[in-house]
């Protein structure tokens, strides 16, 4: 295997041992392997000072260190927006691949990697941990993770990313825990289990570490679980909070649920939020109701389904819910990231919260009070008249799955899904890949057994239609479209928009490409051959700006030859 940039052989030595090390038992021989293996590590790896504590306000006042990318979004208002500029309009022409990681497995590749201090942390599907050397991808460690054989997913065995703060590094497992790491070695500081994956409960998600807190959400919504949104302490792995995003017996919203079809209510929360430090909120999405597409057994609006959550980050209670889909029974997920802005709206200067909704609907929302702004559709869709005057949908008829079937727009994938949208404070432009399509939705029957699919029916493409994917820009604070570019099939790219006046995406043909950022002119492509289902970021080594994103199964990292 060939690394770039200076490279020593106990160094490969030790990222095998360690690999070779992590999974098992503790013991006074293993410790002894271990420290040893760190003296190595520590003499090897010190220019790159790896595992400097990133403290909280390190995060907090992300736009300071524009060379990092510090959390899922690069900040907590999940702008996914790089204040470099050394790659722009005029050169990114010149970009080239610099160096490339691949991964040993056949799973999907969704991750977000973060960059602190020249060390690139990224996730590996199903549930492992890797650190490179951000200037040349040499690996630094790799934590393996040993899973269960029995684990129920729905969706691909996939992971989306970590979190840092202070010296450790945190991952949700497939398995349903909550692990800390080690960030100068990989090796596992606590390991907490988040719940029983028998229940089919899992994570995929990319925590967010906020305070002296680790917040993580969880998947598993198509078996009929009961979703939850957690916290834990980030230095002892206790659990701090918890909120259920379907609320039991005696909570405010209950009642939104007929019977005892709150215990498999789903609603979970599989998509990293954002977080307004002074307000102390922290924003996320919920998922669809327990079953999907039969909605005649849980009656009602099914709270906290389909809505945008805000919580206090110290306790976990819920201080606002905006419900986009009230009785969801087309499976359009709310785990879009919210992205937060000021902005003007009916007069007045707010702050706001942005939200491109899976059900084709783009939202504002004062973030201080969950009061809707203003709401219009941004795709085609076909069963709602509009949004009224507080923004709940207006149905149409006819528009539930049926036994026969029921053709509707948008499709199960919406019109858009979890991948980011990015938002330009340059442009005030808000940029979201979005999909034109529909499905054929028909209704099941709702048979709940633990561990089993409790979809209750399911949806079929439209024969005579040829999906399409756009790269759309909006006005923020209105929702009028500005530009769209076409991006090929069924992309499920997240974008990053630069000050160099550049947005990147990715199409689901292989080709990474940049665009101007206030017309949409494409300005460059690459074709890695590689199915893009993540999101690019932005960083910069020896004060060199890179673009790192996620393609097929590798890591591509590029910059601009001097």
């Amino acid at each position: 295997m060939k690394f770039g940039g200076e490279w020593k052989n106990d160094a490969m030595e030790y990222s095998a041992a360690m690999r070779r090390i992590q999974p098992r038992a503790a013991s006074p021989g293993s410790r002894l392997v271990r420290a040893a293996a760190l003296v190595v590590l520590s003499t090897i790896l010190a220019p790159l000072s790896i595992g400097a504590p990133l403290a909280y306000e390190r995060i907090r006042d992300a736009a300071a260190e524009p060379h990092n990318w510090l959390t899922y979004s690069g900040n907590y208002s999940a702008h996914r927006h790089s204040p470099l500029q050394q790659i722009d309009r005029a050169n990114a022409a010149g970009l080239k691949v610099l160096w490339t990681h691949q991964i040993d497995t056949l799973h999907k590749f969704e991750v977000t990697p973060l960059v602190v201090d020249g060390v690139m942390y990224l996730s590996e599907p199903p549930s492992d941990v890797t650190a490179l050397d951000a200037r040349t991808g040499r690996p630094l460690w790799q934590y393996k993770r040993k899973l269960p054989n029995d684990i129920p997913v729905c969706c691909g065995e996939v992971n989306r990313g970590v979190a840092v703060l202070g010296d450790s590094v945190y991952i949700g497992t497939l398995d349903a825990h909550l692990v800390a790491l080690d960030a100068k070695s990989g090796l596992v500081r606590w390991d907490v289990e988040v719940f029983d994956y028998h229940a089919a409960v899992s994570v995929t998600v990319a925590p967010l570490a906020v305070k002296d807190k680790i917040v993580v959400g969880m998947a598993g919504g198509e078996y009929g679980v009961r979703g939850f949104l957690d916290a834990y302490d980030a230095q002892s792995g206790e659990r701090a909070w918890r909120f259920w995003t379907v609320p039991g017996p005696g909570e405010p919203g209950n009642e939104t649920w007929a019977g005892d079809s709150w215990k498999r209510g789903a609603a979970t929360t599989w998509v990293t939020g954002s977080y307004d430090p002074e307000l102390n909120l922290v924003y996320w999405g919920t998922g669809n109701p327990g079953p999907d597409w039969n909605g005649e057994v849980r009656e009602g609006d099914n709270l906290y389904s389909d809505s945008l959550l805000a919580l206090d980050a110290d306790s976990g209670k819920l201080r606002w819910h905006f419900q986009f889909t009230p009785h969801d029974v087309h499976d359009w997920d709310a785990t879009q990231v919210p992205v937060l802005m000021e902005g003007v709206v009916r007069g007045k200067r707010r702050k706001l919260v942005l939200f491109a909704n899976r059900n084709a609907f783009y939202y504002v929302l004062d973030r201080e009070t969950g009061e809707f702004l203003q709401g219009r559709a941004y795709a085609k869709q076909t069963w709602a008249e509009g949004l009224d005057d507080h923004g709940r949908p207006m149905r149409l008829p006819n528009t539930a799955p049926t036994i026969e079937g029921v053709k509707i727009y948008p499709s199960v994938p919406g019109a858009t899904n979890w991948f980011s949208p990015s938002y330009s404070p340059l442009e005030n432009l808000f940029y979201v890949t979005t999909l034109e399509m529909g499905n054929i939705f028909h209704q099941g029957e709702a048979i709940y057994k633990t561990g089993s699919l409790y979809t209750a029916g399911g949806a079929r493409t439209i024969p005579e239609e040829e999906p399409y994917s756009e790269v759309r820009a909006f006005e923020a604070e209105t929702g009028k479209l500005k530009w769209a570019f076409p991006a090929g099939g069924r992309s499920r790219s997240g974008l990053l928009s630069t000050a160099g006046g550049l947005v990147f995406g990715s199409s689901p043909e292989g080709a990474f490409f940049a665009l101007d950022s206030s017309s949409g002119k494409p300005l460059w492509h690459f074709q890695s051959g590689g199915t893009g289902v993540s999101n690019p970021i932005a960083y910069a080594v020896d004060g060199k700006q890179r673009i790192a994103i996620a393609l097929g199964r590798a890591i591509y990292v590029f910059g601009v030859e001097e």
